[in-house]
């Protein structure tokens, strides 16, 4: 006879959520994609956009423009479901990673905008020009560290198993 799996603290999940938004928000991140970011992630199996609204007890639209949110910046993936006309959502299998990249081409937006505006300002001959340019050599250092930083973590997955503790533990 097996045993039966745990059973997952409903009540505690829900307080995971919603305090992993809270401390989101708090920092900037929209808070109802961060509530359907942590409602998915606490899943054991990808969502429809019905089944992560009826565990957030909020309305369609509001699923809606948290997963359009997401799945731009590639937090979360869209599936369809064979033979019906609804999505999955679920987590990619290094969201985190995932994310950061994305945003990386924010920062190569930030640098070539600098770069213009130097330019603009006849380069760092000029007291503007020269606060221009250390605005783009640091978002040239930003890009590159991070870079740097997706290299080592999945140097560290690799190394880990995937579950942050060393393999074979």
């Amino acid at each position: 006879m097996t045993a039966d799996p745990p059973r997952r603290n409903e009540e505690a999940v829900h307080l995971f959520v919603e305090r992993m938004a809270m401390a989101f928000a708090e920092v900037g991140f929209p808070r109802m994609p961060a509530r359907v970011l942590f409602t998915v992630m606490s899943a054991d199996d990808p969502l429809t956009a019905a089944e992560i609204g009826e565990r957030l007890d909020v309305s369609a639209a509001a699923v809606s423009g948290a997963v359009r949110y997401l799945t731009q910046f590639n937090i979360l993936v869209r599936e369809p479901v064979k033979g019906s006309r609804r999505d999955r959502y679920r987590l990619p299998d290094n969201p985190w990673y995932e994310a950061t990249i994305t945003k990386t081409r924010i920062y190569k937006n930030f640098i070539d905008l600098a770069d213009s505006g130097v330019d603009a300002l006849r380069g760092r001959d000029t007291v503007a020009g020269e606060r221009v340019a250390e605005l783009r050599d640091f978002f040239v250092f930003v890009q590159g560290e991070i870079d740097s930083l997706g290299e080592r973590w999945r140097a560290r997955r690799a190394a880990t198993g995937h579950d942050g503790h060393p393999a074979g533990r």
